[in-house]
């Protein structure tokens, strides 16, 4: 779909923007079954954020796209590739990789604040995440995100999602996260009432948190992650997730152009899949 003017406008300008009602129903369809399946066979790096004998269930999983075929399918078929370009400004778009984030019902823990590129082996500007909801997700359970920080200049030191304390190996240049507090009272956090079929695009350098999910529904989520021209792989010094791929993967300091960020959009033309569900590049 084409964009409007004022929410590429936006999205340039605060790091995040609310995308209304441009998820089709049958993806949402197809990525529940996903997660179900993803639930039920966690990948390598999985994780239960919930202590034994709390209520609730904080899980999260990632880099599950090419074994999970409604993941590669989506990122490949669903158009979020063309919406992607048009917000980072790109001639193509690159398959990152997928986050899933679920909180079942009564779930206490929250997302640490922090910002998504000082956890990636990635260098530029053009990255783009898009947070899908899968079930509706009112505003006080929606992530929350610090409108403009993407343009502070800043990286802070990636935070573990289990107890909210920064990584022991982070490298020594990267700045503490301010605390939620000082958030909140210096600068404009946004957070959206959100229905399937809508999504949040979001920046890769912009501030973000979100509460637990103390209200009677699932709050199961999808995030996309796409990559443009100038971004290049970079092997960091300290921690890096996801980890480098081990194989079919980019050269340090080479573009992602590769098999594990295959190229999804180039110039309008769109990627495939093979009969044996492989990517064929765009």
């Amino acid at each position: 779909m084409p964009l409007d003017t004022e929410f590429i406008e936006q999205y340039r300008r605060d790091g995040v923007a609310h995308l209304e009602q441009v998820i089709a129903p049958e993806w949402i369809e197809r990525l529940r079954a996903g997660v179900e399946e993803n639930m039920a066979r966690p990948g390598p790096y999985a994780k239960l954020y919930t202590p034994e004998g709390q209520p609730g269930k904080f899980f999260g999983d990632y880099c599950n796209w090419q074994r999970i075929p409604e993941y590669r399918a989506f990122f490949v078929e669903s158009g979020l590739a063309a919406i992607a370009a048009t917000l980072m400004g790109s001639r193509k778009v690159n398959l990152y990789h997928e986050h899933v984030l679920v909180k079942e019902p009564g779930t206490r823990e929250k997302t640490p604040w922090h910002h998504d590129q000082p956890y990636y082996p990635v260098d530029g500007v053009q990255i783009v995440s898009f947070w899908i909801p899968l079930d509706p997700v009112p505003s006080s359970s929606c992530p929350q995100y610090v409108a403009g920080s993407h343009r502070w200049g800043k990286w802070y030191a990636p935070k573990r999602f289990a107890d909210s304390q920064d990584h022991a190996n982070t490298a020594p240049d990267y700045e503490a996260v301010p605390d939620e507090e000082t958030l909140r009272r210096e600068h404009e956090l946004v957070a959206y009432d959100l229905r399937p079929g809508d999504c949040i695009a979001f920046h890769g350098l912009t501030l973000h948190g979100a509460p637990g999910n103390e209200h009677a529904g699932r709050r199961r989520a999808f995030a996309a992650r796409f990559t443009g021209d100038d971004a290049r792989f970079v092997l960091r010094e300290g921690f890096m997730s996801p980890p480098p791929p081990p194989e079919g993967g980019p050269a340090s300091g080479g573009p992602m152009d590769s098999d594990a960020f295959p190229v999804i959009w180039r110039d309008g033309a769109v990627a495939s899949l093979s009969a044996e569900g492989r990517v064929r590049p765009a």
